[in-house]
């Protein structure tokens, strides 16, 4: 370990000797041309001032303690801008704003008051609940891993999409399934709604009364109800929609 610093700063609790050895230092502490130099295990008992800790080329450095360690970067007024804990239960760093970075410079993570950013090209939940967003979230694409399904719940409150230019929803090798308690509306303010399939069911339609004449026939017609209520009529040689009126009630 190397590192310049005032002498009258520090304490050191190791192995020394006082009347015979080096000239260039004390038992384990060795003064260089580079600075101060260290071997073996050491304790400061008191604030350790350098401009440089570094260890012995192709060697860990390692700081050890036994509560928490702690890197405070000051001003010139000594005033902490940043601070990063590592203690027993959590590693804290306290800034105005935090960032990972790859050895390239291209930001992956990003994290202050205002924002966090995520610099990725995808970012991956591992978790078998999922993520849980208390408040919206904005992002131009949610898919899930291949073979693998994609959930969007709300369990107690509302789940709401929106798009300026549109929402697309694609399922390329499967099926889509949306499913509701209550009401399930599709609304189009200035467009219009298209179901392009080659076929279409709704199978639990209601039916209207069916006279006993044509009782066995099973053509039926489909029927609207001015507030939009879809219902099956028999099918009789004229529209037998307006027999069936009640089902509009």
């Amino acid at each position: 370990m190397f590192g310049k610093m005032p002498q009258e700063q520090y304490a050191h609790r190791s192995t020394m000797q006082t009347s015979e050895g080096p000239q260039d230092g004390m038992g384990n502490l060795r003064i260089t041309d580079k600075g101060l130099k260290l071997e073996g295990d050491s304790e400061f008992l008191k604030p350790l001032y350098a401009k440089e800790i570094r260890s012995r080329p192709g060697n860990p450095l390692y700081f050890q303690s036994a509560r928490n360690v702690t890197v405070n970067i000051l001003n010139e007024k000594t005033k902490v801008l940043t601070r990063l804990v590592t203690g027993p239960q959590a590693v804290e760093a306290h800034s105005q704003k935090f960032e990972v970075k790859t050895l390239s410079g291209k930001l992956l993570f990003s994290a202050d008051d205002n924002e966090v950013v995520v610099g990725a090209e995808r970012l991956r939940v591992l978790g078998a609940e999922g993520t849980v967003f208390p408040k919206s979230i904005e992002t131009p694409n949610v898919r899930a891993d291949p073979f693998k399904e994609l959930r969007l719940e709300s369990p107690t409150r509302a789940l709401v999409m929106e798009a300026p230019k549109g929402i697309e929803i694609n399922a390329e090798a499967g099926s889509l399934k949306a499913t509701c308690r209550t009401e399930l509306r599709l609304e189009s303010k200035d467009g219009e709604i298209t179901l392009n399939s080659a076929k279409i069911k709704l199978p639990n339609l209601p039916q209207g009364s069916s006279s006993s004449a044509g009782s066995r026939q099973k053509i039926y017609e489909l029927c609207v109800c001015p507030n939009g209520r879809l219902f099956l009529s028999q099918a009789g040689a004229s529209s037998t929609c307006q027999i069936n009126t009640s089902v509009c009630l």
